[in-house]
């Protein structure tokens, strides 16, 4: 089986305590791990707490585990204030649900309103006349102090983009180690 890495890999100790990793852009449908050093109990989820109910990997040994397929939209609107609502195309809808965990990406000048790992409050359902089928969400971020309006995206500039996000948590099931994880593309048979 060969594995094409995606992304950044990270790494973090690990214990009898639940550990968890830094945010991490939802990019692929598998995840692969690696616990050095001690076995490990693997969570996957927003703000994930690994119990000794959860995934197994042996010490000194890998997995691939399956994290389902990555979540992403275009925004064409931001609007500021202490929840922060995000407008997706009109006719496309959103693929987040309440609880999901979100990244905002914006590539030009109005980085600024960037932000990492926030979770969705909700998701505007409304349908009829002035109705938003979907295309409108509100994420749990206070951007209450940015005043400037989104410039919606130009000829190419000021794409935004709002990605899922995960985090990884483990414990060690005896002694202590590290995991390491690696987001990947798979290809062959095992």
């Amino acid at each position: 089986m060969a594995h094409k890495p995606v992304g950044s890999g990270s790494s973090f100790s690990i214990t009898g305590t639940n550990a968890q990793s830094s945010e991490i852009s939802h990019q692929s449908d598998s995840l692969r791990v690696i616990a050095v050093g001690a076995p490990a109990h693997v969570a996957i989820g927003t703000n994930p707490t690994a119990t000794s109910a959860n995934y197994y990997v042996r010490s000194d040994s890998e997995a691939t585990i399956s994290l389902g397929k990555p979540a992403s939209q275009r925004v064409v609107g931001v609007t500021t204030g202490t929840k922060t609502i995000i407008d997706f195309p009109e006719g496309t809808g959103s693929p987040f649900y309440v609880g999901d965990a979100v990244s905002l990406t914006i590539l030009g000048a109005q980085s600024y309103l960037n932000f990492t790992h926030k979770i969705v409050d909700s998701v505007d359902t409304s349908s009829s006349v002035g109705g938003y089928y979907s295309t409108r969400i509100t994420v749990n971020h206070d951007t209450s102090g940015i005043l400037t309006a989104y410039n919606a995206p130009n000829a190419g500039t000021n794409y935004a983009e709002l990605r899922g996000s995960f985090k990884v948590g483990a414990i060690a099931a005896s002694g202590s180690g590290s995991l390491y994880v690696q987001q990947v593309q798979v290809s062959g048979v095992s």
